[in-house]
């Protein structure tokens, strides 16, 4: 709720008193949002803001990993850090992102 919370309160601000329509976040696949949570909770935080009633579109980002071991680049379905050589050697390169690409307002 907090993070849903900090995007709707920066949301807010840019709408400088203008009626906010639609949100659209892009949020990464490992940033630890689950979004179906976020859309329920997206409804709550804007109640008797300027976001009220709202559209939230979430633009979800898969992970992605470097190995530095075998040079190999994969995807990462979760927060488990291995590469499908065994090595656990690996840099995360997408998939954290948290991101509010455009909003609608009148």
């Amino acid at each position: 709720m907090a993070i849903t919370q900090s995007v709707v309160d920066a949301v807010c601000e840019h709408a400088a008193g203008r009626r906010v329509h639609s949100v659209k976040l892009e949020v990464g696949a490992l940033c630890a949002v689950v979004p179906d949570s976020m859309l329920f909770c997206f409804d709550l935080v804007t109640q008797g803001t300027v976001a009220d009633g709202a559209r939230l579109d979430l633009d979800i980002h898969p992970g992605a990993a470097h190995c530095r071991s075998c040079g190999a680049r994969f995807d990462l379905p979760d927060l488990i850090l291995l590469c499908p050589c065994g090595s656990a050697d690996v840099e995360v390169t997408a998939g954290r992102e948290l991101r509010i690409l455009s909003m609608e307002v009148s």
